[in-house]
């Protein structure tokens, strides 16, 4: 799915429409329980999911690509390829995760400037999560992919408590 979607030049529609139809397929018991059931015979699959596909004007290569994950019967494993697709796509097109961690909440001008800086130190496109702890007394942890950077009011006093203990 993620060469079509490349290829095809639509990577961020593919993406958000297969998140709506996963989204779509695990609020609705119904349509969850039509799907995965073996009673029901593939091509009555087949007509729901192009009706469904249609109503929720998902792009052409989603539908395919839904029909072949209920023909193969791997329904159950939506969401983790609905996550892989979403890792495949941003490491194809330069794009990182970050989950921004701060001591209060950021304004929309420091979101940038952070969002501007870590795109800078790792060379990608940084798309970023933003949270609130309060027990960071200041600052913020950022996490990208397995890095994480640690620049919390906390990390810098242990920081210079260690250092001070050298000396």
């Amino acid at each position: 799915m993620a060469d079509v979607a490349l290829e095809k030049g639509n990577a961020q529609r593919v993406r958000g429409d297969f998140e709506s139809f996963v989204a779509a397929f695990y609020s609705a018991a119904d349509l969850r329980n039509f799907l995965e059931s073996p009673a029901v015979d593939i091509e009555v699959k087949q007509n729901v999911i192009k009706t469904l596909a249609s109503r929720m004007q998902l792009d052409p290569n989603v539908a395919n690509f839904i029909h072949l994950i209920v023909m193969h019967g791997r329904t159950e494993l939506l969401r983790e390829i609905d996550r892989a697709l979403g890792e495949e796509l941003n490491a194809r097109m330069g794009i990182a995760q970050a989950e921004v961690i701060s001591a209060r909440a950021l304004s929309d001008a420091e979101r940038r400037e952070l969002t501007a800086a870590l795109e800078r130190r790792t060379g990608k496109k940084i798309e970023a999560r933003f949270g609130e702890d309060g027990s960071l007394l200041g600052g913020a942890v950022v996490r990208v992919g397995s890095t994480v950077y640690d620049g919390s009011v906390r990390e810098k006093l242990n920081r210079l408590r260690e250092q001070l203990e050298r000396n």
